[in-house]
């Protein structure tokens, strides 16, 4: 509904109440001014009847018509008025303006029946005599206490008329003039009213647009003063208020921002209050600011989530769940929801935490894969052992020959789980001490390329392959020179193992990202890509039976991986199936 200004509800309101005032006074003081005429002209014709009825009492005493009629004739010329003489029968025995001949009977005038009734008669009628408005008073002629007759005295009001319609135009143009002045005036006390509550509801307006440093001027009655700076101490707390709450909502959203949990918020009815960075990123929701508001269906597509918060939202105790959420990676979320309460301990919604175990999970998995492959990479050797010497118990010690390829072998197992041992010697040591274990030198990288080119010579040139070294010569990092080595040697060796005979390994040293890579080339059988994510786990193999008759512990990549990350470094692998592999460890650049 369209609301008029409260000018146009002030403005007219004065100017219609003036003019009301106006016509109410005129048509009063056209009242007042009428009767007032009326009151004088009667009582001026009333003196006159009393006087002409003195002059001609004693010619009522006859039957002399002539008489009256010359009489009303003479005293009619004397005088404005009309002079009537009327015998008690009604007749006319003499009148100024007609003669008494041509007018008949006035018995019946209400002013005539008046004046034979003994008393003072008053009358307002047109006359068709004269043909006009006329204003008739008549009084008894009394002789000997008995009405003879009457004299009637009448005046039109013609006169009287246009002395009161003259009246009446000045007080029509006074009325004008008044209406006028009332005009301005209330058009000032209208706009003096107006204009301040105009500002003030401008000023509203640009408080509703957030324009808080905006103030209001006091001008105008105490009232509309008051209601200003009531406005302007409303805007000063309002903003107040808003700018604390603003920064209760920033660091709200800052701490489930940087929360690594998962936070998510729903209303009774299913649809998103809100959501955090850590939930959007577990189920691949890439515009999370757009979710709010919408419905959980809409918004995550995993079914288990979907009953989860439908059970917390209708129960009332804290409910638990794991749940598995598999996108561009796995995650295994522990979901813990529990009833979102208002200000009044009203249940408003749900609210829903994601801790992410994946990471335990993982762990979990490897811990479990960990303990299966050493187990079968011990029990494997001691089998070997133990039943090669219940052989030997049961007599094959008696056939020299036999004893000794029998010893032999368990002298293999024997070394077979001493590698074993020694190498998660050094995995738990290097994880134990760390880089700040660890003695550190700045070396030549050269040097520790050639002695690990040195210790895998022989299996080299077993099989015929070349093994070719790059290196700058004045290239140097900050390294543990042993631990270096050790892991080139453990890289070499796979190289070797896994390559064909004749074929080239290349081992290299450049700069490059600020750091250093070492690099070893081979071009071997290569590695599928299923397994290169998991290929520094301990123990883990891409080919079991293969690797077990190599002779390897299934170690010795976790110990690069352990020797590359002791000083901050990585250690990484580049393989495709049937072109070989490249093993590399990248030291950082505070390392060079």
């Amino acid at each position: 509904m369209h609301s008029r200004r409260i000018f146009w509800q002030i403005y007219p309101s004065y100017l219609i109440v003036t003019l009301l005032s106006l016509m109410a006074v005129f048509l009063l003081s056209s009242s007042a001014v009428s009767r007032f005429y009326h009151r004088q002209t009667a009582e001026s014709l009333g003196l006159q009847a009393v006087f002409i009825e003195e002059k001609v009492r004693d010619l009522f005493d006859g039957t002399d018509l002539t008489g009256l009629n010359q009489q009303a004739e003479m005293l009619g010329s004397r005088t404005p008025a009309r002079v009537t003489l009327i015998l008690p029968d009604g007749t006319v025995a003499g009148d100024s303006e007609k003669a008494n001949k041509e007018m008949g009977n006035h018995r019946d005038r209400p002013e005539i029946q008046e004046a034979l009734a003994g008393h003072t008669g008053q009358s307002l009628r047109y006359s068709n005599t004269l043909r006009k408005n006329m204003m008739y008073v008549a009084v008894p002629v009394r002789l000997n206490d008995r009405v003879v007759g009457v004299v009637r005295v009448a005046m039109p009001l013609t006169a009287m008329d246009q002395v009161f319609q003259e009246v009446q135009h000045k007080i029509i143009f006074g009325g004008l003039v008044i209406l006028l002045l009332a005009a301005v005036l209330s058009l000032l006390v209208s706009r003096r009213i107006s204009r301040p509550l105009e500002r003030i509801k401008q000023g509203a307006e640009r408080f509703a647009q957030g324009d808080f440093s905006h103030r209001l001027h006091s001008v105008g009655s105490a009232e509309i003063g008051s209601l200003a700076e009531t406005m302007n101490t409303m805007a000063a707390q309002l903003e107040e208020r808003l700018q604390t709450v603003s920064n209760e909502r920033n660091q709200r959203e800052a701490v489930l921002s940087s929360m690594v949990e998962g936070v998510l918020a729903v209303d009774t009815t299913g649809h998103i209050i809100s959501m955090n960075k850590a939930a959007a990123q577990f189920f691949s929701v890439f515009q999370p600011d757009t979710a709010t508001g919408r419905s959980l269906e809409e918004v995550f597509r995993n079914v288990k989530l979907q009953k989860f918060v439908g059970d917390v939202l209708e129960g009332q105790d804290t409910r638990e769940c794991e749940i598995t959420v598999q996108n561009n990676q796995t995650y295994y979320l522990q979901a813990r929801g529990t009833n979102l309460l208002g200000l009044q301990g009203r249940r408003i919604g749900a609210v829903v935490v994601f801790n992410d175990v994946s990471r335990l999970r993982r762990l979990e998995n490897l811990r479990r894969d960990f303990v299966a492959n050493v187990s079968h990479e011990l029990k494997t050797p001691i089998t070997s052992i133990k039943g090669f010497v219940e052989t030997l118990l049961d007599g094959a010690m008696n056939n020299p020959a036999e004893a000794e390829r029998f010893l032999k072998i368990v002298a293999k197992h024997a070394d077979r789980l001493n590698a074993i041992i020694e190498d998660l010697l050094m995995l738990s040591r290097l994880e134990q001490e760390g880089k700040e274990g660890m003695e550190l030198q700045n070396t030549e990288l050269c040097g520790i390329l050639n002695s690990a080119v040195e210790v895998c010579e022989q299996r080299a040139a077993a099989k015929n392959i070349t093994v070719n070294v790059e290196c700058p010569e004045t290239l140097t990092a900050t390294v543990n020179p042993p631990l270096i080595e050790q892991a080139l040697i453990n890289l070499l060796g796979n190289a070797l193992k896994y390559s064909a005979d004749g074929k080239s390994v290349t081992l290299s040293a450049r700069q490059e990202n600020g750091g250093v890579v070492l690099s070893v080339i081979d071009q071997g059988y290569g590695i599928e890509e299923q397994h290169l994510e998991r290929l520094f786990e301990r123990f883990y193999r891409v080919d079991k039976g293969r690797s077990r008759q190599e002779g390897g512990t299934g170690l010795g990549l976790s110990i690069v991986k352990h020797i590359a990350q002791a000083p901050g470094g990585t250690g990484s692998v580049q393989s495709r199936y049937g072109h070989g592999s490249t093993f590399s460890i990248f030291l950082p650049a505070t390392q060079v």
